[in-house]
C-alpha cells in the first residue's frame, strides 16, 4: 500500500513518468500503469479452479448425489460417506475435507437436500390470527409431584398470550382452554393456527384439506372462527406459540411450582400471563398491552352463553355401589344399586343422577383403575355389617385424614360397649357430618372425649345444643350446682313417729 500511495502521489503531484517511477520502485511499467488507473488491487480470482486430484471423479459423486433424491432420507449419502467409497472403489488418495467441501458446494449447485431452513419475515395483521399449541410441565399439587398439560394460545400480532393448565388434553379440556381464553382476550380471533392434534382432526387429507372432528366443527360453528392447521411436522408455521410453550416452562414454571389445587395453580399462572403485557418485546416499540389494545377491537365479539362443554353418559350402577366412567370408578348411594343412571361428565367434574335427582358429584378423576368414594353413600350399609368396618375402603380411605379425635372416641365406644355395638354406634357420629359442618362435628367429639360420653346419642346432644345456642361446651361445663340438702326435716319426721 505504501508503494501504491507512492506511485500515484509521485505521478500525479510531481508529474513523474512511468519509466523513472518503474526504474525508482522495481516495478514493471505494466504494474506501474495499473496503480496510476485505478484503485488497490489484490488477488484475481480464478474463472475456474483446476482440481488435479478430485477431477477426475466429480462426474462419479454428482451422479451418486443425483440418485439420492430416490432413496430415503434417512439413507443417502454424506460426506464421509462418499470418501469412503471414492477410496474402497475407486482407489481416491486425496483428503476426505476436499471430498466434503465438494460435496456441499454440489448439493447447493443441484438444489439437493439443503440442511438449512429459509424463513420469510412476516407482518400479521391486527386482531386477524392466533395460534394454540401444548405444553408439558411438573407440578406440585397438594404436596404430589404430578405431570401436568398447560394450553397456550398467543396473539401473533400483539404477542399477549394465556396459559392455563390442565390433568389431560382431552376434547373437553381443550374446548375448556379455548372458552377461558376468548374470555381473556375479551374476544375471539377469526383464525386460530393448530398443528394437527387429534381432538380437531381426524384425518389429515392432501395438501391443507383436514377432516375434521364433529365436535370440533360444532364447536367451531358455534363460536365463528375458521381454523387453519399446519403441514405435518412443521410446528415453525406456528412458531409463535411453539416458543411461548418453552417461554411458559422456564418463566412461569420454574422453580416447579406448587399449589394445593390446579385451579390455585391456574390463578398463579393467570397473574403471570397479565404481568407480561407490560413487557416490549425485542423488535417492537411497544408493549404488549399497547399492542393488544390496537388489535382487540377486531376481534368477534363472545356469544351470550358460553359453549356447554358437557358430555352426556349413560351407566349403570354396579355391585360396588360405582359407576364406571372413562375406566374410573366414581360412587352412588348404594341404595340404586343396578339402576341405569345419567352421568354428565364436565372437565372437572362428575355429576350422577338417577332421573332428574342428583345422586352424587365427584371430582373427575384421570388415568385407570382409580375409585371415588364418597364414605357417606356407604355408612347405612356398614351399620348393617359392622364386621367390614376395617377392611371398607371407603373408610379406609376416609380415616388417613380423620383427627386424632375421632380414633380415640372409636375406641372409647368399643371399649365400653364391645366392639359390634361400638362400631355401629360410632358410625351413627360419622353420619353427623352429612347434615354439619366438619367442625362442628370434631368440637362435640372433643368434649365428648373429655366429659367421657361413650354413646352417639351423648355426641349428637352436645351438637344439637352448640347449634341452638352457639356454643358447645355450656351443657356441661357451666351446668348449675343443686342448693345444699337440709337434714333437719328428717328430725321432725323422727319425732312424728
Amino acid at each position: 500500500m505504501d508503494q501504491y500511495e507512492f506511485i500515484r502521489t509521485a505521478h500525479r503531484v510531481y508529474g513523474k513518468n512511468i519509466t523513472e517511477l518503474a526504474r525508482q520502485t522495481g516495478h514493471s511499467r505494466n504494474t506501474i500503469k495499473k496503480a496510476i488507473r485505478g484503485e488497490p488491487w489484490g488477488y484475481k480470482e480464478r474463472e475456474s479452479q483446476p482440481s488435479p486430484v478430485l477431477g477426475p471423479y466429480q462426474s462419479i459423486i454428482d451422479e451418486w448425489l443425483k440418485k439420492d433424491q430416490e432413496q430415503p432420507k434417512k439413507q443417502r449419502h454424506t460426506g464421509r460417506r462418499v470418501f469412503n467409497r471414492l477410496v474402497t472403489e475407486h482407489g481416491f488418495a486425496g483428503c476426505e475435507s476436499t471430498i466434503r467441501r465438494y460435496v456441499r458446494k454440489t448439493r447447493i449447485d443441484l438444489g439437493l437436500d439443503l440442511s438449512c431452513q429459509v424463513f420469510i419475515p412476516c407482518e400479521p395483521d391486527a386482531g386477524r390470527e392466533a395460534e394454540v399449541d401444548w405444553g408439558v410441565a411438573m407440578a406440585v399439587i397438594a404436596g404430589a409431584s404430578v405431570r401436568l398439560k398447560f394450553f397456550c394460545m398467543r396473539s401473533k400480532f400483539s404477542g399477549k398470550h394465556f396459559v392455563r393448565f390442565y390433568p389431560c388434553e382431552r376434547q373437553q379440556a381443550f374446548f375448556d382452554g379455548h372458552i377461558k381464553a376468548f374470555e381473556f382476550f375479551g374476544g375471539i380471533f377469526p383464525v386460530l393456527i393448530y398443528d394437527n392434534l387429534t381432538t380437531a382432526v381426524r384425518k389429515v387429507m392432501q395438501g391443507r384439506q383436514r377432516l375434521e372432528q364433529e365436535c370440533f366443527r360444532k364447536f367451531r360453528a358455534y363460536y365463528s372462527f375458521d381454523a387453519r392447521f399446519c403441514n405435518p411436522a412443521s410446528g415453525h408455521e406456528k412458531g409463535g406459540v411453539e416458543g411461548l410453550v418453552g417461554f411458559a416452562r422456564r418463566n412461569y414454571m420454574v422453580p416447579v411450582p406448587e399449589a394445593a389445587s390446579i385451579d390455585e395453580l391456574n390463578e398463579k399462572i393467570l397473574r403471570q400471563c397479565l404481568a407480561y403485557g407490560f413487557h416490549t418485546m425485542a423488535g417492537r416499540e411497544q408493549s404488549v398491552d399497547t399492542l393488544y389494545e390496537e388489535e382487540k377491537h377486531s376481534l368477534f365479539p363472545q356469544p351470550e352463553a358460553a359453549y356447554s362443554n358437557i358430555q352426556p353418559n349413560d351407566g349403570r350402577a354396579d355391585k360396588y355401589a360405582t359407576v364406571m366412567v372413562d375406566k374410573n370408578r366414581y360412587s352412588i348411594p348404594w341404595r340404586y344399586v343396578g339402576q341405569k343412571l345419567k352421568i354428565l361428565l364436565h372437565v372437572d367434574q362428575i355429576e350422577i343422577f338417577a332421573g332428574t335427582k342428583k345422586l352424587a358429584v365427584h371430582e373427575r378423576l384421570f388415568g385407570n383403575n382409580k375409585w371415588s368414594l364418597n364414605p357417606d353413600h356407604y355408612l347405612e350399609l356398614i351399620q348393617q355389617r359392622p364386621m367390614s368396618f376395617d377392611s371398607a375402603r371407603p373408610i379406609r380411605q376416609w380415616r388417613k385424614q380423620w383427627p386424632e379425635s375421632l380414633h380415640r372416641l372409636l375406641a372409647s365406644f368399643c371399649s365400653s360397649q364391645g366392639e359390634t355395638k361400638g362400631i355401629k354406634d360410632f358410625i351413627s357420629v360419622l353420619m353427623l357430618y352429612k347434615a354439619n359442618r366438619p367442625g362442628d362435628v370434631e368440637a362435640a367429639v372433643e368434649l365428648a372425649l373429655e366429659k367421657n360420653i361413650s354413646t352417639s346419642d351423648g355426641v349428637l346432644h352436645i351438637l344439637i345444643y352448640a347449634n341452638e345456642t352457639g356454643n358447645a361446651t355450656s351443657p356441661l361445663a357451666d351446668w348449675p350446682s343443686l342448693p345444699l340438702p337440709d337434714v333437719t326435716v328428717y328430725g321432725v319426721l323422727g319425732g312424728v313417729h
